[in-house]
C-alpha cells in the first residue's frame, strides 16, 4: 500500500521497534524545541538517538556516492517501518569529550584556529632571549655571520624551497633544476638533482637547493656574498646555512649544524633569525610550533618534585627524599652525591629543605652541567634498575609534571614571544571565557593589521559569546578537554553548533542540563532557542522541569522501564501534558504528585570518614573536606565551582 505524502512540517515515524519501543507511531513538529521525557529506561534514547539520529545518519550516508561510502562505517537500518520528513541529524550526547590530551576548550570551539591566524598576521614578534622586537636582517649582515665562523669551517649555503610539507614535490625539483642548481638537500641528505629518490607522498619533507659549498678562509667574502644573494633571491628572503666544526666528524650527518637567516625576521641584539610567522608556528599539534621538550603536551611524565620531597621540613639526613627512605643501601651512592652538592652550595645534611633558597632548591632538582640534579638521578635509577619491586616503588613517585621548559604553554619560545598589545597567545588562552572577551574588546589595530584582524576578532568574539550563553564563561580557554565533566563537554559541543551557523538541521541532545546549576538553566534554554530560531529542529532528551516547561512540544514515554515502557503516553504542549492523567510526568508537572522530604536523616559519624586535604585540582583553592562513611552525600554548587574536580581527582 502506498504511504501518504508526509507533511513538510513534521518528522513522521511509523512502527518504531528499536529496543523496547512498542511499535511507536509519532509525528514530531520540525523547527521547534521538542523535549522527550519519561522514566529512566522508558525508551527516550531509543527513540531520539537509536531511531531518529541513527536513521538521519544512515540516510545521509546513502545519499553519498559509492566511492565516498567505502570510507564510512555502513550503518544498519533502524527497526522502523517508516521515517520521513527527517532533516540531517547532529548528535550532542553524554559521551565523554575528546580523550586527546592535546585538545582544549579553545581548540574544540575553533577559537584557537582564529587566534593562530590573528597572531601570525597581526602579532608583533619579540626575541625570546632579550625581548627586543625582531627586525629584518640584510644580506650583508648574513655574510658577516657566516664569516664569523672559525677558519676552516665547512659551510653549505642553502635556499629552502619546501619546509615541512607533504607530497612528492616533483615540480619543486624541476624548478631547482631550471634555476641552475646541481645539488639538493632532501630531509638532511644531499643528492645530485638528477638522482633524487622518489619521495613518500604522505610524509613531511624539507627540500633545499645547495647554492654553494664553501670553506671559511681569507678572501672568500665575495663568493659568500654572491651565494647569499642567490639564496635570498630563490628562497623569498630566507637563507639556511649548515656548517661543520673543523674538529667534528664530517661523515656524521648529525654533526652538521643549521643556522637560519632571514631578511625578514632577526633580533638585532642576539643575532638570532626566525622564520616568517605562520599559523602553524602557534600550533602545539605541529612540530613547527610545539615545545620540543614536552612535544606540545604541556607536561611530561617524570618524577614529581612534590612527591619526591613531600615534607620539606625534613633534611637529607632525616629522609627528605622519599624514594630513598625504603632503599637506604641502594640509594647511598646517590645520597652521597647529593650531600656533596649540598655542601658545595653551603648547606649541610641536616639542613631542612624548606630553608634552602628557591634558586638553590631548583638547582638541586634540575641540576646543571656538573651536577645532574635530583630528578635526573632518580630517572637514571628508574631506567637502570632491574628489580621489578624497586621499579614499582619508584613508579609511585612519577606523575604528570608541568613542562619546566615552556611552563605548560606547550609552544616553542619563538611562538611564546609573539605578542598583541603585550599579551602572548598562551597568556590569552590562560584567561577565562569571560576575561578573554573583555580583553579582546581592548585589542586595537591600525592600517593593514586592522583589515586582517577585524573578521578574525568577530569570529572569536562570537564563539566566546556562545560559550557564555551555555554557561561556560568560568572555563579557561586552555583547559584540557579530557578534564571537563560530561555536562561541560556536551555544552562545548552545543556552543560549537551555535557557532557553525547551520540551518535546516535536526539537533538531538541528551540531557544538556546535566551538571548545570539551576542558576544557569535560563542561559542554556536561551541557547537552545537560538539554535532553534536559526531554522533547526532541536530534540532534547531531558528530565529537568524548567526545560520541559519551556518546550514547544513535550513527548512523554512510559509507563514503566524496559519491557513495561516504550509507549507514547502523552504529546502536546507542557500544559496539555500536565492535564493528561495517564502521564506520570504530567502528574508531577500539575502538582498532583510530588517528592516528599524524608522526616528523618541518617546521623553522620565524623569519626568514620574519608578526609582529604589540600586539593588544588583545576580551580580548587587548597580545599579540605570530610566525607562520613555510611551516608548519602551530595556535593553541589554552581557550574564550574569545582565539584567534579573535588571528587574525581582524589577518589579516581
Amino acid at each position: 500500500m502506498q504511504q501518504p505524502a508526509a507533511s513538510a512540517e513534521v518528522i513522521r515515524i511509523r512502527g518504531a521497534r528499536v529496543h523496547n519501543l512498542q511499535n511507536v507511531d509519532l509525528d514530531i513538529p520540525r523547527d521547534q524545541l521538542v523535549v522527550i521525557t519519561g522514566l529512566s529506561g522508558s525508551g527516550k534514547s531509543s527513540l531520539a538517538f537509536d531511531t531518529i539520529f541513527a536513521e538521519g545518519q544512515r540516510q545521509y550516508i546513502e545519499s553519498l556516492s559509492t566511492y565516498a561510502r567505502q570510507f564510512l562505517v555502513q550503518l544498519e537500518r533502524a527497526d522502523v517501518d517508516l521515517i520521513d520528513g527527517l532533516q540531517p541529524t547532529i548528535s550532542v550526547d553524554q559521551r565523554a569529550g575528546s580523550l586527546n590530551p592535546r585538545s582544549t576548550v579553545a581548540t574544540a570551539t575553533e577559537i584557537y584556529d582564529y587566534l593562530r591566524l590573528l597572531y601570525a598576521r597581526a602579532g608583533e614578534a619579540h626575541c625570546p632571549q632579550c625581548g627586543e622586537v625582531v627586525r629584518q636582517q640584510n644580506p650583508e649582515q648574513i655574510v658577516d655571520e657566516v664569516l664569523a665562523l672559525p677558519e676552516r669551517t665547512k659551510v653549505m649555503v642553502l635556499a629552502p624551497f619546501v619546509r615541512g610539507r607533504k607530497g612528492q614535490h616533483k615540480e619543486v625539483f624541476e624548478a631547482i633544476r631550471k634555476a641552475g642548481f646541481v645539488r639538493v638537500r632532501v630531509d638532511g641528505e644531499v643528492f645530485d638533482i638528477d638522482s633524487v629518490p622518489e619521495l613518500v607522498r604522505q610524509k613531511n619533507h624539507d627540500i633545499e637547493a645547495v647554492v654553494d659549498r664553501i670553506v671559511v678562509r681569507e678572501g672568500v667574502r665575495p663568493r659568500v656574498a654572491e651565494s647569499v644573494q642567490l639564496a635570498v633571491k630563490y628562497a623569498d628572503g630566507v637563507v639556511l646555512v649548515t656548517f661543520l666544526d673543523p674538529a667534528a666528524d664530517a661523515s656524521n650527518p648529525a654533526a652538521w649544524q643549521n643556522r637560519l637567516f632571514s631578511t625578514q625576521y632577526a633580533c638585532p641584539s642576539c643575532k638570532l633569525s626566525f622564520e616568517e610567522l605562520e599559523p602553524r608556528s602557534f600550533s602545539f599539534n605541529s612540530p613547527y610550533g610545539a615545545c620540543p621538550t614536552c612535544e606540545g603536551l604541556g607536561y611530561r611524565v617524570e618524577f614529581d618534585p612534590e612527591l619526591i620531597v613531600p615534607d620539606a621540613s625534613r633534611s637529607l639526613a632525616t629522609g627528605a627524599v622519599a624514594p630513598w627512605r625504603s632503599a637506604a643501601a641502594a640509594a647511598e651512592p646517590h645520597v652521597e652525591r647529593l650531600a656533596a652538592h649540598l655542601a658545595a652550595l653551603g648547606y649541610r645534611r641536616n639542613t631542612p629543605w624548606d630553608t634552602i633558597k628557591p634558586k638553590d632548591y631548583e638547582h638541586l632538582l634540575r641540576g646543571d652541567g656538573e651536577f645532574l640534579g635530583l630528578v635526573t638521578l632518580l630517572e637514571q635509577q628508574y631506567v637502570t634498575t632491574t628489580a621489578a619491586k624497586a621499579r614499582e616503588q619508584l613508579e609511585a613517585f612519577r606523575g604528570e609534571v608541568r613542562c619546566h621548559a615552556c611552563g605548560g604553554a606547550r609552544l616553542k619560545p619563538e611562538a611564546r614571544a609573539v605578542q598583541i598589545q603585550g599579551l602572548a597567545i598562551h597568556e590569552f588562552t590562560a584567561l577565562t571565557v569571560e576575561r578573554a572577551a573583555a580583553r579582546l574588546s581592548e585589542f586595537r589595530f591600525a592600517g593593514t593589521a586592522a583589515t586582517i584582524a577585524e573578521p578574525l576578532l568577530a569570529e572569536i568574539r562570537n564563539r566566546l559569546e556562545f560559550l557564555h550563553k551555555v554557561g561556560l564563561d568560568y572555563l579557561t580557554l586552555d583547559r584540557a578537554a579530557d578534564s571537563l565533566s560530561g555536562g561541560e563537554s556536551q555544552r562545548i559541543r552545543l556552543a560549537s553548533g551555535l557557532g557553525s551557523g547551520l540551518v535546516g538541521v535536526c539537533y538531538v541532545l541528551d540531557e544538556p542540563s546535566i551538571g548545570l546549576h539551576q542558576r544557569d538553566n535560563d542561559r542554556l534554554i536561551a541557547a537552545l532557542r537560538d539554535l532553534q530560531q536559526l531554522g533547526n529542529s532541536v530534540l532534547v532528551v531531558e528530565h529537568d522541569e524548567a526545560m520541559m516547561r519551556e518546550a514547544d512540544q513535550l513527548i512523554d514515554l512510559g509507563p514503566g522501564a524496559g519491557r513495561l515502557g516504550g509507549r507514547v503516553l502523552a504529546q502536546g504542549t507542557p500544559a496539555e501534558v500536565a492535564r493528561n492523567a495517564e502521564s506520570l510526568t504530567g502528574r508531577y508537572l500539575s502538582g498532583a504528585e510530588e517528592i516528599h522530604v524524608p522526616p528523618q536523616r541518617r546521623p553522620a559519624d565524623l569519626k568514620r570518614a574519608i578526609v582529604i586535604e589540600g586539593v588544588t585540582t583545576n580551580n580548587l583553592k587548597n580545599v579540605s573536606a570530610t566525607f562520613p562513611l555510611g551516608t548519602l552525600i551530595c556535593v553541589t554548587g554552581v557550574s564550574g565551582s569545582g565539584k567534579s574536580s573535588l571528587l574525581n581527582e582524589p577518589f579516581a
